[in-house]
């Protein structure tokens, strides 16, 4: 009896490594490695099969003679421990006995993640060896995606942000200025729309070059950062032209203070490379109450109208636009 259980098992092991051999009183006599895997790497040996197992169908199953009858049928069974992996199985009648090979079914994947099995834990003829390497690639090939999906999101966001940005100060440009004025004059928020010129820029360009012109645009932008609110808007729609947005801002006296500020810090010198750069600022306002509804193209141009009646009152001024300023023009 020794010798033909060792020559079963050995057989068992290479052909079916989750199976149970069992004696005529339920006892495992011996027990596959992959299926001692699932019981946490104890050995199945001496244990009673149907204290280790919950069989499910065929229902009122309590003995080996039960299992010895049922031969050749499906069987339905659960480990009675944690993670309770369900389990298929069949069974065969051997000596006075049984042998019963098991397989996970349809729950395999569950079971290779729950129990940590690999191909070596299968059969080499094992379909499920095939399935795994199928789900390995699967796998592979869905991180792989995406990994390159968030580089794609990511180059697209980096885009969009570029195309909205001016690269020099770091601004938003005009392109996202239209946007944001389109947002607002659609909502039920008013706002004031503030267009700045420098004045005296071109003398910076003429005396000291470009990379002085250079770095007074950066250091107005920085300036005009300092002086808004993050909700508010900053942008810049030309050589030394700047729009801010302010929603929510529609007082004059508070507009004024803000532009007033802003001018004051424009007027105070900007060093570059041991010289001085000197400038001021004019700036022009409209305010959106002022429509009905709120026309950006309108409001830019008003604010533009503003703007130039500044510099006609000898610059680093702030005026409101008024209809006058729109009657005088044409």
């Amino acid at each position: 009896m020794k010798m033909q259980l060792e020559d079963a098992a050995a057989v068992l092991n290479v052909l079916c490594p989750m199976h149970v051999i069992l004696s005529d009183d339920g006892t495992v006599l011996h027990s596959g490695a992959t299926l001692q895997k699932l019981c946490h790497g104890r050995t199945l040996d001496g244990s009673q099969f149907f204290k280790v197992f919950d069989l499910r169908r065929p229902r009122d199953m309590r003995s080996i003679a039960d299992l010895r009858r049922a031969a050749g049928q499906k069987l339905h069974l659960q480990l009675r421990e944690a993670p309770h992996t369900g389990l298929k199985g069949v069974a065969v009648p051997w000596a006075h006995g049984a042998v019963v090979n098991l397989s996970f079914g349809i729950s395999i994947l569950d079971a290779v993640r729950d129990h940590a099995l690999t191909s070596a834990d299968f059969a080499a003829t094992d379909m499920t060896v095939e399935m795994l390497y199928l789900v390995e690639a699967k796998s592979a090939a869905m991180e792989a995606s995406r990994k390159l999906n968030q580089r794609l999101q990511g180059a697209r966001i980096a885009a969009e942000e570029q195309a909205f940005t001016d690269t020099l100060t770091g601004l938003k440009n005009r392109r996202a200025l239209a946007h944001v004025l389109r947002r607002l004059s659609s909502g039920p928020t008013g706002f004031a729309l503030m267009h700045l010129d420098l004045d005296f820029f071109k003398a910076v360009n003429d005396t000291l070059g470009h990379p002085a012109g250079d770095h007074v645009l950066q250091e107005v932008a920085r300036i005009l950062v300092e002086e808004t609110r993050d909700s508010d808007t900053v942008s810049r729609v030309g050589g030394d032209e700047f729009v801010l947005v302010l929603p929510g801002r529609t007082e004059p006296a508070r507009l004024d203070a803000i532009a007033h500020r802003i001018i004051t810090r424009l007027q105070q010198p900007i060093p570059f490379e041991g010289q001085v750069c000197r400038i001021s600022g004019s700036i022009g306002t409209s305010l959106s109450d002022h429509y009905d509804p709120p026309d950006p193209d309108r409001m830019m141009a008003d604010a533009d109208l503003a703007l130039y009646a500044s510099k006609r009152q000898g610059r680093a001024r702030h005026s409101f636009f008024k209809p006058g300023d729109r009657a005088g023009a044409t």
